[in-house]
């Protein structure tokens, strides 16, 4: 955590050193923070290659990647959770491709990373300082072999501030200094380390210690600038779509989530302002899905105890990663929540019902539906009627909300379940409000029970007035006695 948010750090003060333009430091700021976003895009095809991605892309760091050093811990991560012999005749394979196939997956993730820094509207030139993020200074690196000054400055000044950060963080300042000195004019520009080496005190002071997200956020280029709420949709979009590349089978599913969670909260009658926090949380709930290697994500067979804590990890990476944002608090708390169960049966945190607001509960109901109707490398798809049973089952079970499971399939395009419409033209929410009223129960004590605001309660309070034709909570107990309605408030009957 907040590795890139340290090398951007270190990336900024040494292009100020350097004399580096202005105009180029945006690149050199931005294009450090996202350098790295572009992994997630070659994940699978990674992990296949070897095992743990997140596991070997950390140890990386600890070598040059070039030639037999580069070859050597590929293989030694090759089949390492196999047996003897499938891993050796693994690392016969690999060894054989391990070039081919390591600059595939490098092309993949430059233009990736490319991708959305086009996406996020981050300017042409951390687009083109993304395409170098593996050349080295020799011209040994990859994809293209671009060596010395042709290599834009921009990338010349991130590739020495992300290897130093890491040895930096992990063995101090002595250490930083000597990995990134040991590689002057092979990977690392000469220019570049002799100041780094020169000033490495200075440019690394405080970022061990202080608050790098402060730091790094007041270091931005466009700092004083905010995004309109269509801007913020699209940068979400696209950090989303980005997430689903890490596993195939997830391509399209956050937003796909995420238009189903606002159809589902636009069917309930939620407001305009619900419907779209509900789909930004939509758009980023999975982002803490980086944080957990393709190795469990696409494993065919059942997890063990160890993985499934990993995957029980990912909505609080969600939450963590986001956590900081100014203005997503609202966003941040719901997309966190997207696996929590009213039974107090879900995850992170086994958050139950008393604790779990209206938009959490819908936007469990649309991720449950959509995984549903997805492959797992474990399953195929199931179809939409066995996702609908599924989910109405759970909500019978006391997991799901009944009344979001039923907005999120109507949403989806199902037909509810048949019963006979209620009288007066009353909704569901209204049946379970005046049934409440009947108890004498006080608006307080409605909005608590059914998680939602007084002014909410009152507004259902005023519609039930106005369809029975009533005044008072008296003459609506009356009335509800009269339709057969005085039943239990805990559900909306059969």
């Amino acid at each position: 955590m907040e590795h890139m948010l340290r090398s951007s750090l270190i990336a900024s003060r040494l292009a100020e050193r350097l004399g580096v333009p202005e105009a180029d430091r945006a690149a050199v700021y931005y294009g450090t923070l996202v350098g790295w976003i572009g992994c997630h895009a070659d994940s699978h095809e990674l992990a296949a290659l070897v095992g743990d991605d997140i596991a070997f892309r950390a140890d990386t760091y600890g070598i040059e990647m070039v030639g037999w050093p580069m070859l050597r811990l590929i293989l030694r991560h090759a089949g390492e959770d196999r047996g003897t012999w499938a891993r050796g005749l693994n690392a016969v394979t690999v060894g054989w491709t391990a070039r081919s196939r390591v600059t595939r997956l490098i092309t993949s993730h430059c233009t990736s990373a490319q991708a959305l820094a086009a996406r996020a509207g981050l300017g042409d030139g951390v687009v083109d300082v993304l395409a170098y993020t593996f050349e080295r200074w020799d011209g040994r690196g990859l994809p293209a072999g671009v060596e010395g000054e042709a290599i834009p400055v921009a990338s010349r000044v991130i590739a020495v501030a992300d290897v130093a950060e890491v040895h930096l963080r992990t063995a101090g300042v002595g250490r930083a200094v000597e990995v990134v000195a040991a590689r002057r004019g092979r990977q690392f520009c000469p220019q570049v380390v002799d100041v780094f080496v020169a000033d490495a005190a200075e440019i690394t002071d405080g970022l061990l210690d202080d608050d790098v997200w402060s730091a790094a956020v007041d270091l931005a280029p466009d700092r004083d600038r905010r995004l309109t709420p269509d801007e913020l949709d699209t940068l979400l979009g696209a950090m989303g779509e980005f997430v689903d590349f890490k596993c195939p089978h997830l391509l399209g599913h956050s937003r796909a989530v995420a238009d189903l969670a606002r159809g589902a909260a636009r069917s309930r009658g939620m407001s305009d302002a619900e419907q779209r926090l509900l789909y930004r949380a939509g758009l980023v709930h999975g982002l803490g899905r980086m944080g957990v290697s393709n190795r469990i994500w696409d494993k065919t067979g059942p997890l063990t105890p160890a993985e499934w804590e990993r995957v029980r990890l990912y909505p609080y990476l969600t939450g963590r990663i986001l956590s900081r944002v100014t203005g997503l608090e609202d966003v941040v708390a719901v997309a966190s929540e997207h696996r929590e169960r009213l039974d107090g049966s879900g995850f992170p945190r086994g958050t139950t019902a008393p604790d779990l607001g209206p938009s959490a509960r819908v936007l469990a109901a649309a991720d449950a539906y959509r995984r549903l109707i997805e492959p797992r490398p474990s399953r195929p798809a199931h179809t939409a009627s066995e996702a609908a049973e599924s989910l109405r089952r759970d909500a019978r079970s006391g997991r799901l909300d009944p009344e979001s499971v039923e907005a999120v399939l109507t949403a989806a395009g199902h037909r509810g379940p048949r019963r006979t419409p209620w009288p007066a033209g009353l909704t569901d929410r209204e049946v379970q409000v005046l049934r409440m009223v009947a108890q004498g129960s006080s608006n307080r004590d409605i909005a608590a029970e059914l998680v939602i605001s007084e002014k909410t309660v009152r507004n259902h309070v005023e519609h039930v007035y106005t369809k029975l034709g009533v005044s008072n909570r008296i003459q609506a107990s009356l009335a509800a006695i009269d339709h057969g309605l005085a039943g239990s408030p805990a559900g909306v009957g059969s």
